[in-house]
Order: structure tokens, then C-alpha cells, then sequence
């Protein structure tokens, strides 16, 4: 497949797919549907579309992986890593930190930043300086009772 090039960061066509292993020297986009058969080894930011799939390892130095991605093999990052919604994979390695978004299956992840997990994950062991679990602030971000037994609060403000 050919992947363009837009200064130091190279962009794959959407919804292509690479047999073999692939070595990009610079950022790589990745589109949404793209599935790589071999490694891919990333020598700057990474940004991995959605429903996507690698089958091997990942190296790079910062990662966000779209939802819906699968990664069979390890992440290994030197930065920060964020993996979005309902992503697979199997281990994470990071020198900074990483997010871990709901629906995320992933074996053990081991960080030197701190590790965020919002609302619910699979995971194996967590290690990392602080793990926080943390409520996903897209779902329902101020939950207002809705117990018909408790009363509205009543106006009382004065009209002059």
C-alpha cells in the first residue's frame, strides 16, 4: 500500500491493509478500517483509526488507538498512550501516561505515569506510579434523582 506523506507525518489511505511489517520514520494517521499484518513500528505519535487491527506489536512514541481497535500483540510506547472505547489489546508498556477508556479489554499495562481508567475495563494487573479510577464524564455527568418520592424544590424567589 502507498501511505502519503505530508511533512514528517504520514497518512495511510482509508481502509487499506499491509502485509508484512511496517516501519514509518515520523507521525503516522492511520484511517478508520485499516489492518496491518506484521508489526508496526512508528518512530513518532501514532494515531490509530477506528475499528482498525494490528496483528503483531505496536512501537511508537505516543499512541491514541481509535474504538473498536484490536492490537494482538504488546504496545509499547515512550510517552503517553489513550486507548478509546471498547479497544482490545494485548499488553501496554508506557513511559508516561495512560488513559483507559469504558469497554477497553486489555491484558496487564505497566506505566511510569500514572494510569486513568474511566468507567469500566477488562484489564489483567495495573502498574504504574498511581492508578485513579475515575466516573466517565461523558455519561451523565451531573445525575439529578429522579425519585418521584422527593419534591422539587419550590421557587422562592420574591417579585417586587
Amino acid at each position: 500500500m502507498k501511505v502519503f506523506r505530508d511533512g514528517n507525518t504520514f497518512i495511510a489511505p482509508a481502509g487499506s491493509y499491509f502485509e508484512g511489517n511496517v516501519k514509518i520514520n515520523g507521525d503516522f494517521v492511520v484511517p478508520p478500517l485499516t489492518h496491518f499484518w506484521g508489526v508496526l513500528d512508528v518512530a513518532g505519535n501514532l494515531e490509530l483509526g477506528p475499528r482498525s487491527s494490528v496483528k503483531s506489536r505496536v512501537i511508537c512514541r505516543n499512541a491514541v488507538i481509535g474504538p473498536h481497535t484490536e492490537i494482538n500483540g504488546p504496545l509499547r510506547a515512550s510517552g503517553d498512550v489513550t486507548i478509546c472505547d471498547s479497544a482490545k489489546i494485548k499488553t501496554i508498556e508506557a513511559a508516561g501516561d495512560v488513559i483507559l477508556r469504558p469497554g477497553v479489554e486489555i491484558g496487564d499495562v505497566r506505566s511510569e505515569g500514572t494510569i486513568y481508567v474511566y468507567g469500566k475495563v477488562k484489564s489483567g494487573k495495573l502498574f504504574g506510579r498511581q492508578v485513579k479510577v475515575l466516573r466517565d464524564p461523558v455519561q451523565n455527568p451531573n445525575p439529578v434523582s429522579e425519585d418521584p418520592r422527593v419534591p422539587l424544590r419550590e421557587d422562592r424567589s420574591s417579585s417586587l
